[in-house]
């Protein structure tokens, strides 16, 4: 399966803690969404929206292995869906996506979130939040 990744996933350093593998990502679009900021968090998510999509990446051929850790690394809050998304080259790929759950929309703020601005002054903050990330994704 491949994996859409659209927030603090993007960033290869980070994928590869989270999930234990760095598969090989390309630019992908996922059309009839938006990426939106949550309210006190340097992490976004992604609600359906007409008119609207999120350019990011994806990973190809995520391994088994890896989903279980990702599913624990998302936490409650988003549901992994199925997507189709327009690649960079034009073609069509089937992938998963972490959407926010109808239960968490409140969270969310009207503001896009920036992968740039994350890498420019979020993941820092990210990093230091989730310091102990790497025993949540192992289930230890």
């Amino acid at each position: 399966m491949n994996l859409f990744a659209y927030g603090t996933l993007m960033c290869a350093e980070i994928m590869q803690q989270v999930a234990g593998c760095l598969p090989t990502q390309v630019p992908a679009t996922l059309a009839e969404y938006r990426r939106c900021r949550l309210r006190g968090e340097e992490y976004p998510a992604i609600v359906g929206q007409r008119d609207a999509a999120v350019q990011a990446v994806v990973y190809l051929d995520v391994p088994e292995e890896a989903w279980p850790r990702l599913d624990r690394f998302e936490g409650e809050m988003y549901e992994r869906c199925a997507v189709q998304l327009d690649g960079a080259d034009g073609r069509k790929l089937e992938a998963e996506a972490y959407v926010i759950r109808p239960e968490f929309a409140h969270l969310l703020l009207p503001e896009e979130w920036s992968y740039a601005e994350f890498l420019r002054s979020g993941r820092q903050r990210f990093s230091a939040d989730y310091a102990g990330f790497a025993a949540l994704v192992t289930g230890q």
